[in-house]
């Protein structure tokens, strides 16, 4: 049997993280324990959550997960990315742990048989303590995100089942209560999102741009606002979601660009941007269905197949009529077979190289059948993209004779002088290159 190629380095890995877990775990337990009073977030309607014995297996598996997912990984940046991964779930969790001790406060009843064994062995070094937010989600979600890239078929059905059973598993063997399973996601996400496996990780650089610092103050207030709302009652306590969606948003704007939110060329964005930006999305999403009620969802511009409109959902009819897709919003996801996707931050203003690469794209895809050009709304990146390509493979010769054209098929275009600057440079570029 071949073993895998960086199992060595993988258990070196495993022999730092192993103990490290253990120590800092049990000292968390100990620092709660000694504490006069450690409060409980516990919910009404949780004392209906039963107590299923045999649910302490697949609690326990989570531990052979963890410990065989570093010694296959296949390249060094994976291994290397999948430890950190796991090393700052142990940071985060057990800082929140000192800071926001909580206790588990239901009471287990004795439980017997090869399930009682398991119970006995975890209460060994467990205390109930180090609640919120559970590294066992975190760890879950950080090891099915691992886990699934790897397996197909009835193996990857089984590992959703298996993944699904672990997490029940911390409310019905009595570890957990329901609040750290949301805090525990969050948490999880936000170590998948740092540290991604394949591709870049967020690079800090903060903008010198006055418009992005601009909007990334006002998606800071509504972060604080969401913040402000929660604080009125466990009701509220959702808004915590939005509140990390839109601190997260600012970052991008303040200082991370488009990658933070780790969209794919394909279009698709990484999982962990998926959890953290959700409730942002949705709110782009219906942003841009409002602006652009009664309007037409696209038009075609010049004397080729290429279309400029809104981004379409899977249910629009452009989703089908169209083979290819150049796509260039950054917060919206899109799947589609013939996505490409070239995403720059909403209300901001692309380098030339980013126009010239998406209008080389939009070129390519108009050689092969009907190509869309999209954005949030179909007014202004879009706009700019195919401004650029008419200009370098159209027949407009002037970037206000392609601004011309693009209102008269769509009225609604919104390319303001300095956006328009931006496609003059990169026209000129163009032009400048043999």
């Amino acid at each position: 049997m071949k073993l895998p190629p960086l199992w060595k380095p993988g258990l070196v890995w495993l022999l730092v993280l192993g103990p490290l877990f253990f120590l800092s775990y049990g000292f968390a337990n100990h620092h709660a324990a000694s504490a006069a009073v450690v409060p409980s977030i516990v919910f009404d309607w949780e004392r209906h959550i039963p107590l299923w014995p045999w649910t302490i297996l697949p609690y326990w598996s989570i531990d052979i997960f963890y410990g065989l997912s570093l010694l296959i990984c296949t390249t060094r940046l994976e291994l290397r990315r999948h430890g950190l991964r796991l090393l700052t779930a142990q940071l985060l969790c057990v800082a929140c742990f000192l800071l926001f001790p909580l206790k588990f406060s239901t009471p287990r009843p004795h439980v017997d048989g090869w399930a009682g064994q398991l119970f006995d062995a975890l209460a060994g070094f467990d205390l109930p303590y180090n609640q919120a937010p559970s590294l066992h989600i975190v760890l879950l979600l950080i090891l099915w995100d691992f886990y699934r890239q790897r397996l197909h078929g009835a193996w990857k059905g089984v590992l959703h089942v298996w993944s699904a059973l672990i997490g029940v598993s911390v409310l019905t063997t009595f570890q957990h209560h329901f609040i750290d399973i949301p805090t525990g996601l969050l948490a999880g996400s936000l170590c998948l999102w740092l540290w991604p496996l394949d591709g870049e990780r967020p690079v800090w650089e903060w903008s010198v741009s006055a418009q992005r610092r601009r909007i990334a103050l006002y998606y800071a207030v509504g972060a604080f606002a969401c913040v402000l709302v929660a604080g009125l009652g466990r009701a509220w306590w959702w808004f915590y979601w939005p509140a990390a969606s839109l601190t997260l948003v600012a970052l991008c704007y303040a200082a991370l660009g488009e990658q933070g939110f780790q969209k794919r060329v394909n279009g698709h964005h990484s999982i962990a941007a998926r959890l953290l930006f959700w409730p942002y999305r949705v709110g782009a999403w219906l942003n841009a269905r409002a602006w652009t009620l009664g309007l037409p969802r696209s038009a075609k511009v010049g004397d080729r197949d290429v279309w400029l409109g809104r981004l379409p959902l899977p249910w629009d009819g452009d989703h089908h009529r169209f083979d290819h897709v150049v796509d260039v919003t950054a917060e919206l996801g899109f799947h589609h077979p013939g996505a490409r996707s070239h995403g720059w931050l909403d209300l901001t203003e692309p380098s030339p190289e980013h126009l010239l690469n998406a209008a080389r794209s939009v070129e390519i895809a108009a050689n092969k059948g009907p190509v869309l050009v999209s954005c949030a709304l179909g007014f202004s990146r879009s706009s700019a993209v195919v401004a650029t390509w008419l200009c370098v493979y159209g027949h407009c010769s002037t970037v206000d004779e392609a601004v011309a054209l693009l209102r008269q098929a769509r009225p609604q275009v919104v390319l303001k002088p300095i956006l328009i600057g931006v496609i003059e440079r990169a026209v000129a570029e163009a032009r400048s290159t043999p």
